[in-house]
């Protein structure tokens, strides 16, 4: 099986690259075809992957701030032909499953999300913080985008969804089927332990969207500790509605991520996600997680047995599970094993065993068509 690797791009690092570098392992004699790369802001290990750019890579300053060339990855995601291939596996939250693939090759797409700023113009303009002028160029050209959008996800032959927020919105967006198999997470790095805390936790970038106000507001009413792990633009914004009670750490290295997870009383996640990976590694750590009950959270935290939900997006609705929230009534052990069907193992499995039986259904038709 000749089979070939798609990532819209690489000059930032998130959950969607943390996916692409199990596959890049999973498929390590694979090329990878991506839209641009920055190799002085990605990880260095990333030099020894076969990566492939397209034109677009040579734009000016696009490595910095790809964002104003976005009606432009259409035109380059469009013109890129993997016909040669027997397989195309696309990791996909922008244009990358548009690309040519032809009758004889089959793609797969890993759907990270439905492009966000495509389908949920709104809720994307007011993430960003855009003005009037920028949102009265942007809706005709989200139009036009969204229409290519659509066709492009007719050429895929299956999609496979994150979560189950992600495959109703397959659903919705495109109306096309998918199955789910949730984004792996490295469980084995994260262990319970006997000597917890009386902390709660919040290990995010700092930016809007997370909602992280939430609980720092809350956390400040009821006078409890929180520690919050992270850096970005929304962070003196959250120090000047912070109390004494709240503190900041800025960047967690790696190494002592595992630590304060494990110590902590419960991990709060208090935003809207299409999944969401801090909570899975808290939960992996034994401790139990506060959620919003929306998205992602929906599958991966049990009320009751590996934490909380809270349903309205307030600090209300946050603050009285955060106070009548008592840690000693959840099994570590129980924690950790609902943790473990998220592993990186579980996923390469299970991404392995559907491109394989898919390929193989696929040859078959083919030389039925043939005959």
């Amino acid at each position: 099986m000749k089979l070939a690797l798609v990532h819209d791009w690489l000059n930032q690092i998130g959950g969607a690259e943390d996916v692409l570098e199990t596959l890049v392992n999973l498929y390590p004699e694979s090329p990878l075809y991506t839209s641009i790369y920055a190799p002085e802001i990605m990880p260095e290990r990333y030099r020894q992957w076969d990566i492939r750019t397209q034109w677009i890579d040579r734009m000016p300053g696009i490595h910095s701030h790809h964002q104003p060339y976005l009606p432009l990855y259409p035109l380059a995601w469009g013109g890129l032909d993997l016909s040669a291939y027997d397989v195309v596996l696309s990791n996909k939250s922008g244009f990358c499953h548009g690309l040519k693939a032809g009758e004889n090759t089959l793609h797969i797409c890993y759907c990270l999300a439905p492009t966000r700023y495509v389908w949920q113009l709104d809720s994307y303009i007011a993430r960003e913080g855009f003005g009037g002028v920028v949102q009265f160029g942007l809706r005709p050209l989200v139009a036009a985008l969204r229409r290519w959008d659509y066709a492009a996800a007719q050429r895929v032959n299956y999609f496979i969804a994150i979560s189950t927020e992600i495959q109703e919105r397959i659903q919705t967006y495109y109306n096309r089927d998918s199955v789910i198999i949730y984004p792996p997470v490295d469980t084995s790095r994260f262990q319970p332990t006997s000597e917890v805390g009386d902390y709660f936790l919040i290990v995010s970038r700092l930016i809007p969207y997370k909602r992280i106000d939430l609980a720092v507001q809350a956390a400040t009413r009821l006078g409890l500790p929180l520690k919050i792990g992270g850096k970005g633009r929304d962070m003196e914004r959250l120090q000047a509605m912070a109390g004494p009670t709240v503190e900041f750490l800025g960047y967690v290295p790696d190494d002592e991520l595992p630590g304060l997870m494990a110590g902590c009383k419960a991990f709060l996640f208090p935003g809207l996600e299409d999944f969401g990976i801090t909570p899975v590694q808290a939960q992996a750590a034994g401790r139990p997680v506060i959620a919003f009950g929306g998205g992602g959270a929906l599958d991966t935290v049990i009320p009751g047995k590996t934490g909380e939900l809270f349903y309205e997006m307030t600090v209300d609705s946050l603050a009285t599970v955060m106070q009548h929230f008592n840690a000693d009534k959840y099994d570590p052990a129980a924690i950790r094993a609902h943790a473990l069907q998220f592993d990186t193992q579980v996923f390469n499995q299970q991404i392995s065993a559907f491109v394989e039986e898919k390929w193989a259904a696929f040859q078959t038709q083919d030389e039925l068509v043939r005959t």
